[in-house]
């Protein structure tokens, strides 16, 4: 009796989609058993049997997951939630900002508008939060803002304190974490592109001074004056990179 022929091996595209099924399942089972971030998932052996894949595929679908941050493989304790951050995204918009040398400065200009137009977008929320308060930290950030600056030195560090403190009191942790993401792909692209942080970094570090004051008290259009005034550095910065290129 002739025995049947084997099936063949699985395409690259069949193989492909049997990855994103699994990825895709394995993303719907953490939905539907309402799982958070630092929540263990079945084991590999539980979740072969009960979504009917193959443990390669399984495998190349959790490696898929991690990467998008919506699971953790903890080596030795198993595979957990994630921290369904936003790092995929500042990975992605980090490599195609440095991956074409012709569209580099359009998409750091683009990455710039967006961050001008999400702090914008907080006066009012900003204002109402922190009007009539005074955040000594806030302060402190602002000072040694000035004080580097005033020096010739750069503040990375202060800066990025300064834009999440001033976000803390604000219920909306999806802004925060895109206000971060783009002030994280604008200060690491940046330097690849030969760009000045800003000519006038004094005129940058007061005009977080002049947000601080603007929230405090209550004054949203001061606020956004104020903003416009600390973009104002990098905007020109950039255009005039823009110019010499021909971008």
């Amino acid at each position: 009796m002739t025995e049947p022929a084997a099936s063949p091996p699985l395409g690259r595209a069949a193989a492909k989609r049997e990855t994103w099924s699994a990825t895709d399942a394995i993303a719907e089972l953490i939905l539907a058993e309402s799982l958070r971030p630092g929540d263990p998932i079945p084991t590999e052996a539980v979740l072969c049997e009960r979504l009917g894949i193959s443990r390669s595929s399984l495998r190349e679908a959790i490696r898929t997951l991690a990467s998008l941050d919506i699971v953790e493989v903890r080596h030795g304790h198993g595979t957990f939630v994630g921290g369904l951050s936003l790092s995929p995204l500042v990975r992605g918009l980090i490599f195609r900002a440095r991956s074409d040398a012709a569209d580099d400065l359009r998409t750091l200009r683009e990455v710039l508008e967006v961050r001008i137009a999400l702090d914008l977008a907080m006066a009012d929320a900003l204002a109402a939060e922190h009007a009539g308060t005074s955040d000594a930290v806030l302060t402190e950030l602002v000072e040694c803002m000035s004080a580097k600056a005033d020096r010739g030195e750069l503040f990375v560090d202060e800066d990025r304190a300064f834009h999440h403190r001033l976000l803390e009191k604000v219920d909306n942790t999806l802004i925060t974490e895109m206000v971060t993401a783009f002030w994280t792909v604008h200060t690491v692209v940046q330097p690849y592109l030969g760009v000045a942080p800003g000519a006038d970094i004094v005129e940058t570090a007061r005009a977080h001074g002049r947000m601080l004051e603007a929230v405090e008290a209550g004054d949203t259009a001061a606020y956004r004056r104020a903003v416009r005034a600390h973009y104002a550095p990098l905007e020109r910065a950039v255009e005039r990179a823009v110019e010499q290129t021909g971008v």
